[in-house]
């Protein structure tokens, strides 16, 4: 059984080069985490006591700049009402520009307390029930829920799988723009759970799609800064004004320094019109202002904390290789797809021939395994899991060793 992980300050050697050691086992019991607490997960999966590696937080230690600057804020000891500084303003923009080469103005930021949040805020104020949001899965699952939820209605441009890389049907979706009722798409940038980045000439023809036919896009992009191997993230509402002027771009630091705990998103709304209407949806239900550790933590992490990203994504990296290199050997036939961005691999298991459900109970009743069923992403996802590999490279192996070992099993019978 896999016991070490409940010890606190467990490390392992890292090489000098680095600063950080991300092997480093933290526990996390006793914190209410989603992702480790047993009773949830017996709540949301049927099964507790799981190694997890489903949902998107990363088991990495924030970066120690932005808790020394939480614990001064913590340390004044007076935690009044606070507004957004000039300098958190200027933090944003500052970060967009050198990292997204995007310059955006201080008028076009509002904040969020999360990008799920928003997206719900713009579906009410922009729509009506009975319309139509487009999304394409497999996709974010919370997409989905969040239209039917406010009473409109699914419309699925499913994404292409083809030669080991998915691909939008574009034929697809001028059909579903076109439809008299449709008025929003969500665009998922960097795309989760199929981690493809997409590309300028694609996003370009997505957008004049769009535009075409008045759909409006609301475009998350909360794994913007997670991309790997000189794949480079392009904010749609960069390409082009009039993109610009028909979009809603949601972003956070969340996903990028692992805060996500903090609430802390901003939504980038070029079109005053279209942001005074957002701003205004979200004054009438008071949830327009930011806490004092949200302003503390998103300012500092993005002032000061880009070494800790770049030295993370390195670590994640090594980790998807060392997860392709484990199904190369004990399952070959099994397709891990290029990780373009995010840290959530896509893992195609259908060539085993088991059912796409009893795989899923196969690795979490008898692996003991956490991890997201590619059917909770859409109809297309089954047969496929999502692996979370923010991780210390020991919980990764643990978690790889059950799968196998469980999977094998099933294979002799």
């Amino acid at each position: 059984m896999f016991k070490d992980i409940t010890l606190k300050n467990v490390v392992f050697t890292m090489p000098k080069k680095n600063r950080y050691n991300f092997d480093e086992l933290i526990t996390r019991e006793g914190t209410d985490a989603i992702k480790w607490d047993a009773k949830f997960m017996e709540e949301y999966f049927g099964v507790g006591d799981l190694l997890p590696l489903w949902v998107a937080d990363m088991d990495f230690r924030a970066p120690e700049v932005l808790l020394q600057a939480l614990k001064k804020r913590v340390e004044h000891g007076i935690f009044g009402y606070t507004i957004p500084s000039e300098s958190y303003y200027q933090a944003i923009i500052n970060w967009f520009k050198q990292r997204h080469g995007w310059s955006i103005e201080k008028e076009w930021l509002q904040f969020a307390p999360g990008v799920v949040t928003a997206i719900n805020v713009i579906i009410q104020t922009f729509s009506k029930p009975g319309d139509g949001v487009i999304i394409q899965e497999p996709v974010y699952y919370p997409f989905a829920r969040t239209i039917k939820n406010n009473g409109r209605e699914v419309l699925n441009n499913e994404l292409l799988f083809s030669g080991g890389s998915y691909q939008i049907d574009f034929k697809d979706l001028k059909e579903k723009c076109a439809m008299p009722r449709t008025k929003l798409l969500i665009l998922c940038s960097p795309h989760n759970p199929v981690a493809r980045v997409w590309k300028t000439e694609e996003l370009k023809q997505l957008g004049e799609i769009c535009m075409e036919n008045n759909v409006l896009v609301i475009s998350d992009e909360i794994h913007c800064d997670i991309t790997f191997n000189n794949y480079k993230h392009i904010p749609f509402a960069s390409i082009s004004l009039e993109f610009a002027k028909r979009s809603f771009t949601c972003v956070a630091p969340t996903k990028t320094f692992n805060i996500a705990g903090l609430k802390s998103s901003n939504v980038i709304i070029p079109n005053p019109t279209l942001r005074e209407d957002f701003t205004t949806a979200l004054t009438n239900i008071s949830i327009a202002s930011p806490s004092i550790f949200a302003l503390v933590a998103t300012e500092t992490a993005y002032n000061s904390c880009e070494n800790w990203l770049n030295e993370v994504l390195a670590y994640i990296w090594d980790n998807y290789c060392f997860l392709k290199d484990f199904f190369a050997i004990n399952f070959p036939n099994c397709y891990v797809l290029p990780l373009e961005g995010t840290y959530l691999p896509w893992v195609d298991f259908r060539p085993l021939g088991i059912g796409a459900k009893e795989l899923d109970r196969i690795i979490k009743e008898e692996a003991k395994v956490g991890l997201d069923d590619g059917a909770m992403f859409g109809e297309s996802g089954a047969g496929f899991q999502r692996i979370n590999i923010a991780c210390p490279r020991e919980i990764l192996k643990e978690a790889l060793n059950r799968i196998r070992d469980a999977l094998i099993k099933r294979l002799k019978k």
